[in-house]
């Protein structure tokens, strides 16, 4: 059944991403037996941020494990397990500590298949949150997606909503390949409609959240929310803006990409990255690359201010994209003249 069908047979509620994100992680653990989370403060705590509330006493310390502040360790133990033949869902608690593991992820999960000649598989899941949140300061406020995304071997997802949080993260814990997962700490408590039955949606497969025809506006994770009030602020102006929610970083979803770009003529990306060497900056290359004749103005790109996070929450609000600097350059867009 495709996942336009199933949503629409399906009965819908609203719950919050960290109760999707839960109810994915219990229902594939009910289902596979080689499931199993670890993580800090996952069981007893129920999750640093609720995601796995109930889990510890719903299935017992040996599915649900709470590991020490050692990421490199657990991180380490969750891929041995998975060239083992589980499936195992490693949490980070965010993903600024998971550079302390980047030596497992990127030159051990990443890179097992091909230096085993295929006959290692490493299906595990690293999820968390990403990116910035209210005042956490430089070292906690690293936005890592297209950090990982260079990375040939890895899978990385980085949805929005609860429904694409769901049916993204059961996908991910049944591919045979390494998956970086990323949330959001700023929209754990965002409730959207989730179905009540059991659906998949596919990774790899971007999707297009507002339909337009003069511009697209491209973004990922929570940059979806500001994105969309960017293009509700350009409808006032007399602007059809049509939004394209990535979902999927690698694999990209080129086709959804370029058609849309294709149809609207020009393309703004959002992003919460630095601006070098950045994955917005890459997804300019593709679309200049590969439809150049049907861009009517240069690609637009916003992203965050090339400094690290200050603590202060009116330097915070300036580092980051907003509202107006998305606004201002989409006119620029429009209007041709970047």
């Amino acid at each position: 059944m495709s996942e336009s069908s199933q949503a629409e047979t399906a009965v819908t509620r609203e719950i919050p991403i960290r109760d999707a994100l839960r109810e994915a992680m219990v229902e594939e653990i009910e289902r596979d037996e080689s499931v199993f989370l670890v993580g800090e403060e996952v069981g007893g705590y129920n999750g640093a941020y609720k995601c796995s509330r109930g889990m510890l006493d719903q299935f017992g310390a040996r599915r649900v494990i709470d590991a020490p502040i050692a990421e490199c360790g657990f991180a380490g133990v969750g891929i041995g397990a998975a060239m083992m033949g589980l499936r195992p869902i490693v949490e980070f608690m965010t993903f600024n500590f998971s550079l302390i593991a980047i030596d497992q992820i990127l030159n051990t999960a990443a890179k097992a298949r091909l230096m085993s000649g295929g006959q290692l598989k490493c299906p595990i899941v690293f999820r968390g949150a990403g990116g910035a949140a209210f005042q956490l300061g430089a070292q906690h406020a690293n936005s890592f997606e297209g950090f990982y995304a260079y990375t040939p071997g890895l899978i990385v997802v980085a949805p929005a909503t609860p429904h694409d949080m769901k049916g993204l993260l059961k996908s991910s814990i049944r591919n045979d390949n390494p998956v970086v997962f990323f949330e959001s700490e700023l929209t754990y408590g965002l409730k959207g409609p989730v179905p009540e039955e059991e659906y998949l949606i596919p990774i790899g497969s971007a999707e297009i959240k507002r339909e337009g025809s003069d511009i697209t506006l491209v973004t990922w994770s929570k940059n979806l929310f500001l994105t969309l009030e960017v293009a509700e602020a350009l409808s006032k102006e007399g602007v059809s803006a049509e939004v394209v929610d990535l979902r999927t970083l690698r694999p990209l979803d080129t086709e959804t990409l370029l058609t849309s770009v294709a149809k609207t003529h020009r393309a703004l990306i959002i992003q919460e990255q630095h601006l070098v060497s950045s994955y917005g900056a890459y997804l300019s290359h593709v679309i200049t690359s590969q439809i150049f004749d049907e861009l009517d103005a240069p690609v637009g790109l916003i992203s965050s201010l090339e400094a690290p996070m200050p603590y202060s929450k009116t330097l915070e609000q300036v580092i980051l994209p907003s509202k107006e600097r998305c606004l201002e350059e989409a006119r620029k867009v429009l209007e041709g003249c970047l």
